[in-house]
Order: structure tokens, then C-alpha cells, then sequence
């Protein structure tokens, strides 16, 4: 009766094809017996082990800081000892600063999602269930023992009947139906804590629900095929990115074939080297990538481990492993690079508000206390610049405030922290000065030129203005910046610049340009009056104008900045006069070239006619 009960519950956990708290709740309140089980083999452990921690900080010996590593190092190998459900809950825990201490995060953040590999016999067996054939039907050869194995599967590398190598992915039997049953106890146990524990403010139920539905999403090799080719359909017009190819006639929920990739894993220099690949493109190719998929597709690979990322031979880098994917929407997108500008222009009031608009805080939340602590943590970073900004001591300082504060962390920010740590883990291995926040700030930059969604315009504004005057510096540096990543637009760069300078926000740059083309024009003609009368006999020479020298007006535009603004632009592969030319009839049609010209000569004949009336009275200038 009780293996009957046992079997029952089997079955209708196998059965369970997305994540439902609810029937997964019905399931073992019916049949508690395998539940009081694994309630006996994981609440004990963790238990003693809570209880061990609680005595040491009666004591007070936690407050060693060495003996708090040790406890955190402990409960990341707990977590492994009790099996996927269990990794996977602490791989979520380790993107949560504001639910888990700093130290806690540094050794969860080391959780590998590795474990020794199953029977090759059970393994075969599934894979001839689920595609309802026999292996020797199914491959031409297929190696028994696992070429790598995780906490949901393992790959075997086998070959199919037409002699193409393919990599086959089998998930561990039984799986869906030890995840479930951990699932249940982690949500009982996030119940309790929610219930009882007042100091913790982030809802930890609604975070195991989450990571329920993930792990759900990759225990289905279908979802994970249908990303492979969502993700390879967006990054077709890439040529230095490569998918592997999805066997759809050879895959089921629990079976996935792909095509076999030869290629490095980036962390072996060497050998990477060895292929006439520098390692260091290859990183770029990859923080390039990365940034594409958070900002242009709202859909990215939340998992760049050194195991899913490989260098190929013909300079290409492969992704793998699509089971762990997000999607961000495009008012994240823009809510983030509006963040960068508020950092970058130091301006921590509205980055604040950036944080409540992301869902960081509730709209009811005093930011006055979070504003200095934000300029605590980012002032000293800044002063440095952008390029050499330390990710991680940013972020663990950002995971301070978090802890402190009542910051509560959306599902796809704690993925994107994820993916952009470990891709920082991969290139620090390769550069070990490598600096993401560097890396990233060129394509931030490039988007901000060329982006035309009018919130992004508004913050190219922002961040190119202070108090309606044009910093021709930051410009300077965001083209710089912008130019590092890859070719710009320059047509539509230009057209987005003319845009703006006939438009009625651009009055005071049209001022600026007047200004200093007429202090310009006013400079160059008083040089020439000065030289020419240099060359007069001395009788006749004016010593007023002898004794005279051009002195800029330091209230306008600085000349040589918008000469570099210039420089890097026509310096641009895509930059060519014909571009200038071609709107030239569109520039001389507006209403405001006729009043810039107007002005540039009205102001012109101004600064002329002051200098000669004080050269007439025998001021020197």
C-alpha cells in the first residue's frame, strides 16, 4: 500500500509540465509518507546546521570574521549535498543582496551547478523511452560514459545515421519528481520564514515561486530548444556569434540534441592561443554580445559560465546551455541606461527615483537617506572614471545598501547582475585588469547617439547638458566612448543632430554656435589687422594695435573640443563629405541658418566695431 501511495505520487509529479505551487501542494498533502522522508533527510541537516550558527552568535564568536566565512562556505556545501533543488535556491540566493550578507553572497556566488554524472544504463533507457526507439536506431554511435554532467543532466557525445557528431543532453531520471518535493519543502519553509521572521522584507515565497517556474522552464528540453533558436534568429546578422544547430526530430522534454561545436573554453589562454585567436577579442565579442541581448533584444543568456561560452577556430564565439534564459521589457532597457546617465552626471536624487521606476522600491519609500549612501558608494568609484570602475567593489557596496535598505530586487536584475558577474569571472581570467563597467560604458554610449526612442533622447540631452549649456566635454567623451564599440551611424547620427539643432531645445546651442563662430571670425580678423600692422613702416604702426592681442571670450563654446567632436566624427569608416552635402539644401531651407547667420554676423560687426572705437581711443585690448 505504502509503494502504491509512493508510486501515485511519482506519477502525478512526472505528469506536472509548468510550475504550480498549488497542485504540487495537493500532491503530498494527500500522500505524506515519501514527504516525511526527504523532511527527515533535509530538515535535520539544515536544522543542526541553524542551530549551530544560532549558539555561535549567542557566544558571539561570529562576529570573527574568519569564522563567518567558514559558516557560509558550510552552508554552500549543505546546499550541495541536498541536491539540485536545493543548488539551484542557493545560485538564486547569490544574486540577492537584499535578502543574504555580503559574505554569504562570495561563497554562494562559487556555487558550481555540478555533480558526478548517472548510469550510462539508465541514461540510454531514457533516451530510447522518450523518442520511443532503440539507440542503435536512433545514432550511428553514441559514447556511454557522460562527456560533463549537472544537477539537471548530463551530454553524450554520439553521432547520427547521416555522420553528423551531435551533442545529446539527458536529464537525470527522476528529476521532475525530487524537484517538486523540494520544491514543496523550500516554499514551506519560505512560508514559515515570512510568517515568523519579521527582519526579512523581501517575500521569499513569491522568490521560490520564481525559481520553481525556471526550474521548470529548464527541465523542459523543448523551451530550451525553442530559445536556442529564438536566440540564433536574433544574433543571425552576427557573424562573430554561432549557435548550434537544434536536431528537432531527436528531442523531447527530456532529451535535447544539438550539433557538435569543437571550440576552447575562453578560461584555457593557451589554448585558445593556440588557434591564432587573441583571447581578448574574444572577450569583447562577448561583453558586445551580452549588452546586445540586455539593451537591442530584451532577451538574454542568464548563465555565461567558462563551460557554456567557446572560442572556435574560425574566430567565432559559441554560445550553449539556453535553458537559462530571461526577457527584460523596453522600459527596463531604457530605465537602465537612464540609471548609467544619472550615475555618470552624478546626479543620485533622480538616480533614486530611476531605482523606484526599475520596481528596486516601492513608490511610498523615503529616499532622502538612500540619496547619500548612494553618493557614498559611487563619488570616489566616479572620480576615477567610468572605464576604470571597479565591478565588484561597486556591486558589493551597492549589496550593502541593499541589505540596509528595503530594496526589494526583480526576478531579471538579479539574473543580469548574474550574467554580467560571471562574464566579468570569464574575462578577469583572461585580462586580469579587465574592467566591465569599461567595457560596457562604449555601447551604453553608442545607444544613447543612436537610439531614436524619444526617453533615450531626452537622456543623451540630460547627460550633453548642465542648466541649458552644452558641456562639449561630455560630448567628447561620449563619442569617444561610442566610437570604441564598433562603426557608428554617421547619416543618422547627423540627421539626428541637425533634428536637434533646428528644433526648440536646440536654441541654446544655435546661441553657443553664434557666439563662438563670431568670437572666432572676431579673433581671426583683429590677428590679421595686427599682422598687417606689424608689416607697416614703424613710423606708421599703431602702437595700440602693436601692443593688442586676440583674447578669447571664455564664456563661449571652447573651439578646440568642438574640433575633436569633429575630428572623431569625420575619422568615423562610415563618415563621407557627400553625407554633409547631401543636407545641405535641408540646412539652408530652415528659418533658423538664416537667423544664425544673421547673428554670427551682427555679432561680428559688434565685437569689430567695439575693438576699432577702443583702438581709436588708445585702449589696448
Amino acid at each position: 500500500m505504502e509503494m502504491a501511495e509512493e508510486l501515485s505520487d511519482f506519477i502525478e509529479a512526472s505528469g506536472l509540465l509548468k510550475y504550480d505551487p498549488d497542485a504540487i501542494d495537493s500532491i503530498y498533502k494527500k500522500n505524506p509518507i515519501r514527504l516525511v522522508r526527504r523532511l527527515w533527510q533535509t530538515l535535520l541537516p539544515i536544522g543542526l546546521f541553524l542551530l549551530g550558527v544560532g549558539w555561535e552568535k549567542i557566544i558571539g564568536s561570529l562576529k570573527n570574521n574568519e569564522r563567518k566565512i567558514y559558516r557560509a562556505k558550510e552552508f554552500t556545501n549543505l546546499l550541495v549535498d541536498l541536491g539540485p533543488a536545493f543548488i539551484k535556491a542557493g545560485q538564486a540566493l547569490s544574486t540577492r543582496p537584499d535578502i543574504v550578507p555580503q559574505v554569504v553572497l562570495e561563497e554562494l556566488a562559487q556555487l558550481q551547478d555540478q555533480l558526478p554524472g548517472f548510469d550510462s544504463k539508465l541514461a540510454m533507457a531514457c533516451i530510447e523511452e522518450d523518442l520511443e526507439d532503440s539507440v542503435n536506431n536512433i545514432f550511428k554511435d553514441i559514447e556511454k560514459e557522460p562527456i560533463s554532467a549537472a544537477s539537471l543532466g548530463q551530454v553524450h557525445k554520439a553521432t547520427l545515421k547521416n555522420g553528423e557528431k551531435v551533442a545529446v543532453k539527458v536529464q537525470r531520471p527522476g528529476l521532475r519528481e525530487q524537484i517538486t518535493l523540494d520544491l514543496y519543502i523550500v516554499r514551506n519553509i519560505a512560508i514559515w520564514f515570512k510568517n515568523n521572521i519579521g527582519i526579512i522584507r523581501s517575500d521569499l515565497v513569491a522568490l521560490i515561486d520564481e525559481l520553481g517556474k525556471r526550474i521548470f522552464e529548464e527541465m523542459d528540453y523543448i523551451n530550451e530548444a525553442n530559445n536556442a533558436e529564438k536566440f540564433k534568429t536574433l544574433h543571425l546578422n552576427n557573424n562573430q556569434i554561432a549557435v548550434p544547430k537544434i536536431y528537432r526530430e531527436v528531442t523531447s522534454r527530456r532529451i535535447l540534441t544539438m550539433e557538435w561545436i569543437d571550440g576552447i573554453k575562453l578560461t584555457n589562454i593557451e589554448a585558445v592561443k593556440k588557434l591564432g585567436i587573441d583571447p581578448n577579442k574574444m572577450i569583447e565579442i562577448g561583453v558586445s554580445c551580452s549588452l546586445q541581448q540586455l539593451i537591442e533584444h530584451g532577451f538574454f543568456h542568464a548563465d555565461p559560465h567558462p563551460g557554456n561560452i567557446l572560442a572556435m577556430k574560425d574566430g567565432r564565439l559559441c554560445y550553449l546551455d539556453f535553458g537559462m534564459m530571461s526577457d527584460i521589457t523596453q522600459e527596463s532597457r531604457i530605465g537602465l541606461i537612464r540609471a548609467v546617465v544619472h550615475l555618470v552626471n552624478k546626479n543620485f536624487d533622480k538616480l533614486s527615483n530611476d531605482f523606484v521606476q526599475l520596481g528596486f522600491l516601492s513608490k511610498d519609500i523615503d529616499l532622502k537617506p538612500i540619496v547619500p549612501a548612494f553618493e557614498n558608494v559611487f563619488t570616489s568609484a566616479l572620480e576615477i572614471g567610468v572605464n576604470k570602475m571597479d565591478f565588484k567593489a561597486v556591486t558589493d557596496d551597492m549589496s550593502g545598501i541593499m541589505y540596509k535598505f528595503p530594496f526589494k530586487l526583480p526576478p531579471y536584475y538579479a539574473l543580469i547582475i548574474r550574467s554580467l558577474i560571471t562574464l566579468e569571472g570569464i574575462a578577469l581570467s583572461v585580462d586580469p585588469d579587465f574592467k566591465i563597467l569599461g567595457a560596457a560604458y562604449p555601447y551604453f554610449a553608442r545607444r544613447l547617439m543612436e537610439d531614436e526612442n524619444p526617453e533615450l533622447r531626452d537622456s543623451l540631452k540630460e547627460m550633453l547638458f548642465d542648466e541649458n549649456i552644452l558641456k562639449w566635454e561630455r560630448l567628447n567623451d561620449l563619442l569617444s566612448s561610442a566610437t570604441k564599440e564598433k562603426q557608428l551611424d554617421t547619416e543618422k547620427i547627423f540627421d539626428q543632430a541637425i533634428d536637434f539643432l533646428f528644433s526648440k531645445k536646440g536654441s541654446t546651442l544655435r546661441n553657443e554656435i553664434v557666439n563662438a563662430l563670431a568670437t572666432k571670425i572676431d579673433s581671426m580678423g583683429w590677428k590679421t589687422l595686427i599682422k598687417m600692422n606689424n608689416k607697416l613702416p614703424r613710423k606708421l604702426r599703431s602702437k595700440t594695435i602693436a601692443n593688442s592681442s586676440s583674447i578669447p571670450n571664455k564664456k563661449n563654446i571652447n573651439l578646440s573640443s568642438l574640433k575633436r567632436v569633429l575630428k572623431i566624427t569625420g575619422s568615423q569608416p562610415g563618415f563621407k563629405r557627400r553625407i554633409i552635402f547631401k543636407r545641405l539644401p535641408r540646412i539652408l531651407k530652415e528659418k533658423n541658418t538664416f537667423e544664425m547667420g544673421y547673428g554670427i554676423v551682427r555679432k561680428t560687426s559688434e565685437k569689430s566695431m567695439v575693438r576699432l572705437v577702443k583702438v581709436a581711443a588708445g585702449v589696448n585690448q
